[in-house]
């Protein structure tokens, strides 16, 4: 449990100074005329005037220039107050499309209106988002790859180009910086609090975010001059789409109850900074709105900035709640989620958290093939309008139940005897990883494992079946050999109601797709997985990639050909090659079920990986990476391009000889695992 604490600030002492009074000290007004003119255009001049260097001229004076554009900011905020909605649009809404979310600015210029409202730190987080964006599409007209980090990106010579590295050393000042306002990362990573700045200097947000929606018209203006010059056109990035919902809504849909609990609970929780409180408000607010992607936005703020008070606590290192200096590290998602510290410690979050919580925040925040949904929005790379309610519902029922492990047990009992909690609760302490590499693997065996299922109900024609039994080969029996004999070494290791098999053609057909689907559903630790075992996991999943791909062909090339048999489009040879193909389904069924019993047998026991020495590991590795080469060939032999159905058999002999050699040796993750002790007979 937290105690509670009045914090007043996650800003540093030296970082408050910076944004709440060093652009304020300066008393000399600004002619707004020297700003922009009366039809909107920006005067850069004026603006770049003010952004000065060290005396080595070989950096930017971050303070001296946030100094001297406060005069700057508090006249164009003035401005932007003094116009009507219509006088807006006309003079600068023309400027502001090439951002591609034009409608977010004159939403803003209304937040301006009442200083100290989440609604204007939010907007100017909309407004960095969508800049950010927009800059990685002008980067783009000259560049090939887009940076990833907003600073790199204001740095790079494709946008001096375009814009001028004047003007680009005005974006650092106010962006682009941990030395500057920095002010996308403070507001992003939940350092900055609606009412903290004192009511003089309460244009914290109000001013700064003025100057930016000037800013970014002016740099409309000056890319349009650079494409009429260049007879260049700019080319926008398909947005990111959030995807595979369905594996996202492990908590089903927030009832008005729910919410209601949640608008209490906040109230009470120690997770909750009283300064952060109207966040959390506003957040509810949203989502009762339907503005989904408005809601996720603060809630990922809070949650990070309640996760790093629960980081500062349990590591013992207060000092981390605030923002860092430009010398010293934030305190971010990054760090709060990680095993260890910075200094090389464990870090006690997760220990405290548990597991569930962790895998939560892993998948939705950095597994490559979950949402990140932080990143995407961050960096403005969702469509906010047609942002799910399914995220945002998830990022919900997961801050009900956390904030509760944060509120007195009396208040935590009561709301936890309401049936929809006591079912978010159950839920939330059963979460187990979707998005990891892990569960990933397991997705595809069990795809792939559906797909091979299919081929018994392949259509063949009596002939065609008659002829195909008369294709068996020496080697085709040798192959089918070579399965039982590696059926006969595994059998100790498959799960217990499997180990017995009795006839000596190895495993019954009818048992392959029970015992893989058993054993994909066996729990496999996920969190902080050690390099060796991703790796192993990488070609695991390339080689079940590779399965599904000749099983999708197999099933495509049986579907065609039988077709044209009926019909007697085949000419001679092909009527031959279909049935080399036939004889092949035959043995490719169960090598293919045989691989993937093996992936799902070593995905099982994968972290026995770490027990092996460098030596042993790069054999394991060359001998994966073999299997993958197999697969590789089967899938170009099996192409309709090619139709080399012959010469499968003698690429499958080949690879089944490799896998039994490797298991004789014993060296399978499977063989270094604990024994199983079934009984059963091969």
């Amino acid at each position: 449990m937290l105690i509670e604490d009045p914090v007043t600030t996650c800003l540093s002492p030296s970082v408050y100074d910076m944004i709440c009074k060093l652009g304020f000290e300066v008393k000399e007004s600004c002619g707004i005329n020297s700003i922009v003119t009366q039809r909107g255009e920006v005067c850069w001049q004026t603006i770049t005037d003010c952004v000065v260097y060290t005396e080595s001229a070989q950096s930017l004076d971050y303070r001296g220039s946030v100094m001297l554009l406060g005069p700057v900011c508090a006249a164009v905020h003035s401005h932007l107050l003094s116009l009507t909605k219509g006088q807006f649009e006309i003079r600068y809404m023309p400027w502001l499309q090439w951002t591609a979310f034009p409608e977010l600015f004159p939403e803003l210029v209304d937040a301006l209106e009442t200083p100290g409202a989440p609604a204007l730190p939010l907007g100017l987080m909309k407004l960095t988002a969508c800049l950010e964006r927009a800059l990685g599409d002008v980067f783009l007209l000259n560049g090939k790859e887009c940076p990833f980090l907003l600073r790199d990106l204001l740095a790079s010579e494709e946008l001096a180009e375009v814009f001028g590295r004047p003007v680009m050393d005005v974006l650092k000042v106010f962006i682009g910086s941990p030395c500057g306002l920095n002010l996308r990362n403070i507001l992003w990573h939940g350092f900055a609090s609606p009412h903290e700045i004192p009511p003089k200097s309460c244009a914290f947000c109000t001013r700064y975010c003025s100057v930016m929606i000037l800013l970014t018209a002016g740099l409309g203006q000056l890319l349009e001059r650079y494409l009429q010059r260049t007879e260049a056109v700019l080319a926008r990035r398909p947005l990111v789409a959030l995807t595979g919902l369905e594996e996202l809504a492990v908590f089903p849909d927030v009832t008005s109850e729910v919410l209601s609990v949640l608008e209490e609970v906040v109230k009470k929780s120690t997770f909750v900074s009283k300064v952060m409180l109207p966040y959390w408000e506003a957040a509810l607010i949203r989502f009762r709105s339907h503005r989904f992607a408005d809601c996720a936005m603060l809630l990922l703020t809070q949650l990070e900035t309640g996760l790093r008070r629960v980081f500062a606590t349990v590591n013992e290192c207060p000092e981390r709640l605030l923002t860092a200096e430009s010398t010293a590290l934030y305190t971010t998602f990054d760090e709060i989620l990680a095993k260890h510290l910075s200094d090389g410690k464990i870090n006690q979050l997760p220990l405290f958290l548990g597991a569930p919580a962790m895998e939560f925040l892993w998948d939705f925040l950095n597994h490559q093939e979950g949402p990140r949904l932080r990143d995407h929005l961050s960096h403005g790379e969702f469509n906010l309008h047609d942002f799910p309610r399914e995220a945002t519902t998830q990022l919900l029922a997961f801050s009900v139940v956390l904030l509760l492990r944060f509120t007195d047990e009396d208040v935590s009992t009561a709301f936890k005897g309401k049936a929809a909690i006591k079912s978010l609760v159950a839920l939330a302490e059963g979460y187990t990883a979707h998005f990891h590499p892990i569960s990933q693997l397991k997705k595809q065996v069990l795809s792939c494992e559906k797909s091979i299922r299919v081929w018994p109900l392949l259509p063949l024609p009596q002939e065609a079946e008659e002829a195909a039994r008369l294709e068996g080969t020496s080697e085709a029996r040798a192959c089918k050999s070579l399965i039982t004999e590696i059926l006969r070494e595994l059998y100790h290791h498959l799960p217990e109601s499997h180990g017995a098999v009795g006839d000596g053609d190895g495993l019954p057909a009818e048992m392959w797709p029970q015992l893989i689907r058993e054993l994909c559903g066996t729990p496999v630790p996920t969190l902080f997985c050690p390099r060796t075992v991703v790796e192993v996991l990488t070609v695991l999943r390339n080689i079940s990639a590779q399965c599904a791909r000749a099983s999708s062909q197999v099933v495509a090339s049986a579907g065609l050909r039988h077709q044209q048999w009926v019909e007697r489009r085949l000419r001679s040879r092909q009527r031959q090659t279909y049935l080399h193909m036939l004889g092949s389904i035959k043995l490719l069924s169960p090598v293919l079920y045989l691989i993937l019993l093996l992936i799902a047998l070593e995905l099982v026991n994968i972290h026995a990986v770490c027990g092996k020495n460098t030596s042993e590991y790069q054999q394991y590795l060359k001998f994966l990476k073999s299997i993958l080469q197999y697969m590789e060939n089967l899938v170009a032999y099996t192409s309709q391009q090619k139709n080399k159905w012959s010469e499968t058999i003698a690429l499958t002999r080949t690879a089944l000889l490799k896998i039994w050699t490797f298991s004789e040796k014993k060296q399978m993750l499977v063989h270094l695992a604990k024994k199983s002790t079934s009984k059963g007979v091969l």
